[in-house]
């Protein structure tokens, strides 16, 4: 069964072409090493809920947006080899940098999960 890692990032909305940029030279990376699907998604009708909602999960500033991304693989085993490479991949090494990031590292969310309905 195929395996998905997803990732809710808050971006502030002046650096959101420059993280289209990273994105989209991450995306080919992970790509040509075996992942299956490559999206990156910005928030178009996330409200702030009372208790819990897109924007809360990522303590969402003024001037910033959600993004919604995920990267899907055969399997978690795949997702594994992928990942170990992509982490090796000198194309990355300058990108990696948290402080580098075009968004804040410590609020993302991220997390692994097994594919459950795949219609």
């Amino acid at each position: 069964m195929a395996y998905v890692d997803g990732f809710v990032v808050p971006v502030p909305k002046k650096k959101l072409q420059a993280y289209r940029r990273m994105a989209q030279k991450a995306g080919k990376i992970w790509r040509e090493h075996g992942a299956l699907e490559f999206r990156e998604c910005v928030a178009d009708d996330v409200k702030w809920g009372k208790r819990t909602s897109f924007p809360r999960s990522v303590k969402l500033k003024a001037g910033e947006t959600v993004m919604f991304s995920f990267i899907v693989y055969k399997s978690k085993a795949e997702r594994d080899r992928v990942n170990a490479k992509v982490m090796k991949d000198k194309r990355l090494a300058g990108s990696m940098d948290p402080k580098s990031m075009p968004f804040d590292v410590k609020r993302m969310i991220y997390g692994g999960f097994t594919v459950l309905v795949d219609l």
